[in-house]
């Protein structure tokens, strides 16, 4: 199987697209992929509501791997998160930390986002509604609902998140360290692997490590 990296798509000779996480190639190459018969490996973050629904629209003439992170380990701590939220239950307080490297430009990232929205889903909330970013001033007693979000930029940190889940007289953390970028460069090449011998539709990393496949 022959790997075409985004930005190298004129010569033609491959059979899966893997595109850089900048949100207006990522379209191009799924239209690119779409026309000319490959499959794309997109790890984008920056997407709106409108390029997500012509992802997917795209994605129904051909195959895709979309993920907001292509690392085997966060996508494994997506699974797990939500678990450990569903087995505490409403008595634990929820927060997320996450730390990126000084030049990282969104905030906060969108693993982390996807960590607050899947956990939210897990435990019946909507995390668009009791998200809370950052705390400054008399903010007043934490509320029982909200998963609170905080954000770190400093250095050459590759990544970091964290999954605070605080009890009464106990506390569990779930954290991912990347040390290199390299972790995610694997997950793509993985996902590549998988999603040239799939049908045409939209997947994610969850359906390339077989995650979904396993929840009871």
């Amino acid at each position: 199987m022959d790997i075409l990296l985004e930005g190298g798509l004129e010569g033609k000779g491959g059979d899966v697209i893997i595109n850089s996480p900048v949100p207006r190639p990522s379209l191009e190459s799924l239209e690119f992929a779409k026309e000319a018969g490959l499959a794309v490996v997109i790890g984008t973050t920056g997407l709106g509501p409108e390029q997500i629904e012509r992802v997917k629209d795209l994605s129904k003439s051909a195959r895709c791997v979309f993920s907001p992170n292509m690392s085997v380990g966060v996508n494994v701590m997506f699974r797990i998160v939500q678990e450990v939220a569903q087995v505490l239950g409403p008595d634990y307080d929820i927060e997320i930390v996450e730390a990126h490297h000084r030049l990282k430009k969104d905030s906060p990232s969108g693993t982390a986002v996807s960590l607050g929205e899947l956990i939210g889903k897990a435990v019946g909330r909507d995390f668009g509604k009791v998200g809370v970013y950052g705390r400054k001033g008399m903010v007043g007693e934490r509320t029982k609902d909200e998963i609170g979000m905080q954000v770190i930029r400093a250095g050459d940190i590759v990544g970091e998140h964290t999954v605070l889940f605080g009890g009464i007289g106990e506390r569990l953390e779930i954290i991912h360290r990347a040390h290199s970028r390299d972790n995610f460069a694997r997950g793509a090449v993985r996902a590549a692997l998988w999603v040239v011998n799939q049908p045409n539709g939209l997947y994610d990393m969850q359906d390339v490590l077989g995650l979904k496949g396993t929840k009871k």
